[in-house]
């Protein structure tokens, strides 16, 4: 999914063309409805395809996208066995987001940055450094903005509306907002 996703910011194509979620149902259909749960912890929004898919839109607006994208890369680099296909997905990522010539550029400290040869013997936690960093940054700055913006405070007062409505009408109105956005 995200190795897709990757390979096409690689290419510098515009990341709206990113896919950013899996195949599987929101989790915003659990116990708690999506903003609900978006709203206890960025970690909850992250977790939700939806979730992440609104804070994206949220960031593009905001000109950090790349830190919501570096973040789901390095969580797609952890889990892959594969000596090659690690190596790879780390020059990968690196080209992408942390050379000085990265076409998404995250911010991170300088001391932070990586030495390009470590990428000749890679880990799964070789970035883990780095994505703490955009995480904080995230939490602590982009995350607090979008439980206040428009976009969020709309999609919170949809969903309330909605719990509100007779089962059939929140059906409808749910198929309504999937296939209309």
């Amino acid at each position: 999914m995200f190795t897709r996703a990757v390979s096409r910011l690689s290419r510098k194509r515009p990341p709206s063309e990113i896919n950013d979620s899996d195949s599987k149902p929101s989790s915003s259909h659990q116990s708690l409805n999506g903003t609900t749960r978006w709203a206890t912890s960025l970690e909850n929004l992250l977790e939700d395809p939806e979730g992440v898919k609104r804070f994206r839109e949220f960031l593009k607006k905001e000109f950090s996208e790349e830190n919501v994208l570096f973040w789901l890369a390095c969580e797609e680099f952890k889990k892959i066995k594969d000596e090659k296909q690690m190596q790879a997905k780390a020059n990968e990522i690196y080209m992408t987001f942390l050379s000085s010539k990265a076409s998404f550029q995250v911010n991170v400290e300088g001391q932070s940055r990586l030495d390009e040869s470590i990428l000749e013997k890679p880990h799964p936690l070789m970035f883990q450094r780095l994505q703490d960093q955009i995480f904080s940054l995230m939490k602590y700055d982009s995350y607090s903005r979008f439980l206040k913006s428009e976009v969020f405070l709309k999609l919170k007062q949809t969903e309330e509306q909605e719990e509100n409505l007779p089962d059939a009408q929140t059906v409808a109105k749910r198929a309504s907002r999937i296939y209309n956005t």
